[in-house]
């Protein structure tokens, strides 16, 4: 039995699939299905039945996979010590980041620091802010770079490092791109396109209508920025995007009106720290 046999686990209970989890660890299929059958001999159980393309998980797996996490976890924190107590910069740093900070502003911070530190193998996972969140919480993630939530949880870290400011959009031959001096209220007249309710984005900007009494005519909700952006351009609504997203398809609406969200970064200090994390936190401050 040996740790990577428990990593492939925990990523095809995550990813559903022997192919994606293959993908994740860099590895080939017959690899990740042989570290699995060896988990079953050892536990003498199954784990995955067959599901069409992908595979459904056991009682078994559900039952092992918290204590496989915690496990990690623990095994993480204890080489986190060691390191840190011989001063060594080195190891497995696992880090999750948005799309849109991962693209826009995380590159050359990140490719600093790999030069910086060539014995540390960063692992990035691009995850929704609101997932991302939820798996610095867990344990899951060592450091997070996602939107901050509106309401800040008091048992994390945050750190805010770049304004985001928002603006409202539309095609360029869309009708309130002909108008001047709009109001929320002439916005409500329209379709818009807004990311899915729950994500930090979308909550800031229905907060903003909710203040005045309104509430937008949203005809289509879609997670990702770069989807909501080529859907606006074709003229399928207005929407409201990062500043920083703007191209030549999509046209800045004349509000006046200011959002902003804050990007930045978390970690859960309850956790022993490894110097890895430490130096890239120290890095973006």
């Amino acid at each position: 039995m040996n740790l990577a046999a428990f990593e492939a686990f925990v990523k095809v209970m995550e990813t559903g699939s022997i192919s994606l989890a293959a993908d994740q660890l860099f590895i080939t299929q017959p690899a990740v299905t042989k570290r699995i059958h060896s988990l079953e001999e050892y536990f003498g159980v199954k784990l995955f039945e067959s599901a069409g393309r992908g595979v459904q998980a056991t009682h078994a797996a559900h039952s092992l996979l918290p204590k496989v996490k915690n496990w990690l976890n623990e095994l993480g924190d204890i080489h986190h010590t060691l390191s840190h107590e011989q001063g060594m910069v080195q190891g497995k740093l696992k880090i999750g980041t948005s799309h849109h900070i991962g693209l826009h502003h995380l590159p050359s911070h990140l490719r600093s620091y790999v030069q910086s530190f060539p014995n540390v193998t960063l692992d990035v996972h691009f995850v929704d802010s609101e997932q991302a969140h939820e798996k610095v919480l867990a344990g899951d993630l060592e450091l997070a770079f996602l939107t901050l939530p509106p309401k800040l949880d008091e048992r994390l870290q945050y750190i805010t490092i770049w304004e985001d400011p928002l603006v409202f959009v539309a095609a360029p031959f869309h009708p309130l791109a002909q108008m001047q001096n709009l109001q929320l209220e002439d916005l409500i007249q329209y379709p818009s396109l807004l990311p899915a309710s729950q994500t930090y984005t979308s909550q800031i900007t229905l907060a903003e209508f909710e203040k005045q009494g309104l509430k937008p005519k949203i005809t289509m909700s879609n997670n990702p920025l770069e989807s909501i952006r080529m859907l606006a351009s074709i003229g399928l609504g207005w929407s409201v995007l990062p500043k920083t997203m703007i191209n030549q398809d999509l046209q800045q609406l004349n509000v006046k009106f200011e959002m902003n969200r804050q990007l930045g970064m978390v970690w859960h200090p309850g956790r022993t720290q490894s110097r890895a994390v430490q130096e890239l936190i120290a890095m973006m401050n």
